[in-house]
């Protein structure tokens, strides 16, 4: 039990610098699809300096130069789209958290009530409507970051 509760303890250790990583990325991308070009004043690696100088807390070293390596964006349409994993952790952890306000009321955080409506506003309609419209309607609402926030263990 006891190394149980340290693994528990532990589980959202470095979540804000993992979330800090993904966000620079993100960032990284877009900047080098809607504000890099080719012969400009500025070049790819002066864009990501810039981009850590505003948001990195730790920053690696100066030979590092993991854009060279960051296929992601290039390869498979991800351009300019890094940072749909970030979204999509934001409607996941915001979907999960109807499951847990059904629950709060002391019951199940299995609730038919609610995977019922996940059924029928999300799964049911596929694709044949934009995403964010499934998510409104099994939700009532815009997404919402909390939910994300708390399950990293940075939000009460």
């Amino acid at each position: 039990r006891a190394l149980y509760d340290k693994m528990i303890a532990a589980k959202n250790f470095q979540s804000g610098l993992q979330m800090l990583r993904q966000v620079e990325f993100s960032l990284f991308d877009m900047l080098i699809h809607y504000e890099y070009e080719v012969g400009g004043g500025k070049t790819v690696q002066q864009l990501l300096n810039e981009l850590r100088d505003r948001i990195a807390v730790i920053r690696p070293p100066e030979f590092n130069r993991f854009q060279h390596s960051f296929s992601h964006i290039f390869a498979g349409g991800y351009a300019a789209g890094y940072y749909s994993y970030k979204w999509a952790e934001v409607l996941s952890a915001d979907a999960y958290s109807a499951f847990e306000e059904a629950a709060a009321g002391g019951g199940n955080v299995v609730s038919i009530e609610t995977g019922r409506r996940f059924q029928q506003e999300i799964l049911a309609v596929g694709g044949s409507r934009p995403a964010i419209e499934s998510f409104k309607a099994f939700r009532g609402r815009e997404p919402r970051i909390d939910a994300l926030l708390r399950h990293s263990g940075m939000a009460a």
